[in-house]
């Protein structure tokens, strides 16, 4: 036995990165359940190709999975490595621009040939020259040792060498304390009826965790202790999960059974998955033949009195456009789902983005306000979806629900809440008590409307007694028949859109992060960016200067506050991953000379980069310099 040091550290950045085949998001998964299991708090970031099997050692081939883990809150995936485990020539050209001086790299030297080499656009072996000098490398052949650990199960070498992402998980989950029997819990059950490639996989991951503690290559383990949390009951969680589980909630504290029509589309298709699960909480799923048939099938639902639900990204919204405002002009309760990506057109399937606001608030013909509704956060995408069904539901609106690839796929630690803690959902349907017949005729009129809210009546097909006609064709005040009256459409336009504006009047008033008072800068966000936000500004306070940080979930209508807090300030920042969407609803309506921060480029924002922009704003409106590189590593997490 070597004896080895361990060394305390407060977070760490590790990036698994091979090739399609190698399962990088299955190992990057398994290290994530490890340290949720342990207690820290952690975010992540998977990145794939679009392709269902990339060309096998190509750059666009490689797949990755970023994990940063703490023993503090955190908020960002981490914008640099401190580890990458590379799997071939590939995985370690593709990332290495990322690493910063002195990060750690493990790489599988198996398949450092010249083949593969000269596909990854290598003219050297990096492995052999001072390209690498100034990172800590670990050459290993993973492959290799994996092929002889699991020698005696009788594979062939293809299926054997298949387990060296379990060999690379094992010697990570040592280099990090991680505690493994989650995992080998886990393989039992994947692998259970195929007992050779089970005790394969969980061979090479105990060997991985051998090779570390033996091995005189690794001298130091390190310790991440657990983060302190809330008391609670705990898991970790992705996006496009805590989406569908607040979807399923919504069905049960609204008491309406929960209809999904969907088409399978990247990156919204896990939601479908999921639900399709939860027949036992009412839940239906129709997987349809096309966009415009799952839309249609979710407003049908609707119309029958479900809470009607269809899920989708940005080329799905351009398709169900028409359909969405049949929903709002038949005035019917429905959640419409975009987990954004890249765009235009098929665009980046499997990569990030927020560039689908100005198609939500304005990719309808003819005026068709919808109500926009943002999660910030993995696990907020629960409560997103609670919020988004109590706008449709109480104000009979269909309502926008703008998710993205980097909510969808990536995860953190969610605190699993008290049912009784969740809001109530009223649907207060019409029915012939509060309708009754007259002569034995009825006096239901479809389009007469809540005071307050401006909501119509919600009648279920069948009820007797409350016959009525709803459609794509302009309707009458009240009564609901066809109208052509020029008079008439113009108010029932003015009054969908009064409607929409009424919602603001049930919103808490925005929360202003500003501890000092003293800000003379805003940095405003929505969406995503809460996380590279929130870090970007603790860096900024980190070095002792002043900003105040506020985050939009309603897109529309705004909250009723939002011009007088943007006018406290003599600078706004809007960060944004597209080319300036919300900075221009801003300007348009609050006439603020709102200062756009923008990138599209399919990954997260960078909280280092961010922080810049935010000290160049200080010291414009400060009239300082701003040095920001005082502030402590962990500032920026």
């Amino acid at each position: 036995m070597v004896s080895k040091q361990v060394k305390q550290l407060d977070r760490v950045i590790i990036r698994f990165a091979g090739d399609s085949g190698d399962g990088m998001q299955l190992t990057g998964d398994r290290f994530t359940q490890e340290s949720a299991a342990f207690g820290n708090d952690l975010s992540t970031l998977p990145n794939f190709p679009a392709e269902i099997r990339a060309p096998q050692g190509t750059l666009p081939g490689v797949s990755s999975f970023q994990v940063h883990f703490a023993d503090h809150d955190i908020l960002t995936p981490g914008d640099a490595p401190d580890v990458l485990v590379a799997m071939n020539p590939a995985a370690l050209r593709a990332n290495l621009a990322d690493l910063p001086k002195g990060a750690t790299i493990i790489v599988d030297t198996h398949d450092f040939t010249t083949r593969n080499l000269t596909k990854a656009g290598y003219t050297a072996n990096p492995l052999e020259d001072d390209s690498l000098a100034e990172f800590a490398l670990h050459p290993v052949d993973l492959t290799g040792l994996t092929v002889a650990a699991v020698k005696e199960f009788g594979l062939s070498r293809k299926d054997a060498a298949r387990a060296k992402n379990m060999f690379a998980l094992g010697l990570l989950s040592w280099m990090y304390g991680r505690p493994v029997d989650s995992t080998i819990t886990f393989l039992e059950r994947r692998f259970a009826k195929v007992a050779d490639i089970r005790d394969a996989n969980i061979t090479a991951f105990k060997s991985g965790w051998n090779f570390g503690e033996t091995t005189e290559a690794f001298a130091v383990s390190y310790e991440i202790k657990p983060a302190p949390m809330p008391a609670g009951t705990y898991r970790n969680i992705t996006g496009n999960l805590a989406l569908a589980y607040g979807l399923v909630a919504s069905g049960v504290r609204s008491g309406l059974p929960v209809f999904l029509g969907s088409y399978p589309i990247t990156p919204a298709s896990d939601i479908l998955h999921e639900l399709s699960k939860h027949k036992a909480f009412g839940v239906t799923t129709f997987q349809a033949e096309d966009e415009i048939a799952g839309i249609g099938a979710a407003i049908g639902a609707a119309f029958a009195g479900s809470l009607g639900v269809t899920t989708t990204s940005g080329p799905g919204i351009a398709l169900k456009s028409e359909s969405i405002g049949l929903a709002v002009m038949t005035e019917l309760p429905l959640l419409v789902i975009d987990v954004q990506r890249g765009g235009p057109s098929t665009g980046l399937p499997t990569k990030t983005e927020q560039a689908d606001l100005l198609q939500a608030m304005f990719g309808r013909n003819g005026e068709a306000p919808v109500p926009i509704v943002a999660p910030q956060s993995p696990g907020d995408c629960f409560d997103a979806a609670l919020e988004a069904a109590r706008i449709a539901v109480t104000y009979r609106t269909p309502v926008m629900l703008l998710s993205d690839g980097y909510l969808a796929n990536g995860s953190e630690p969610w605190r699993i809440p008290e049912i009784d803690d969740l809001p109530t959902i009223d649907p207060d349907f019409a029915t012939a008590a509060n309708h009754p017949l007259e002569d034995g005729e009825s006096d239901f009129w479809p389009y007469l409307r809540d005071e307050e809210t401006l909501a119509r009546p919600w009648a279920i097909p069948g009820t007797p007694g409350l016959e009525h006609r709803i459609g794509g064709l302009e309707k009458g005040d009240g009564h609901g028949n066809i109208s052509y009256d020029p008079a008439n459409h113009d108010f029932m336009v003015r009054t969908r859109q009064a409607k929409v504006d009424r919602i603001a009047d049930s919103l808490p008033p925005l929360e202003v992060d500003d501890p000092s008072g003293e800000a003379r800068v805003l940095v405003l966000g929505w969406g995503s960016t809460y996380g590279p936000i929130g870090a970007g500004v603790r860096r900024v306070r980190k070095a002792g200067y002043h900003v105040a940080q506020a985050h939009l979930r309603h897109l529309n209508p705004f909250p009723k506050d939002l011009g007088e807090i943007l006018e406290r300030y003599d600078k706004v920042l809007v960060p944004e991953m597209n080319l300036g969407q919300l900075s221009m609803l801003l300007r348009a309506k609050y006439l603020v000379d709102a200062v756009g921060y923008n990138h599209v480029r399919g990954l997260p924002l960078k909280a280092a980069e961010l922080a810049e922009a935010i000290g160049e704003l200080v010291a414009q409106a400060e009239g300082v310099d701003v040095d920001l590189t005082a502030p402590a590593e962990e500032a920026i997490s």
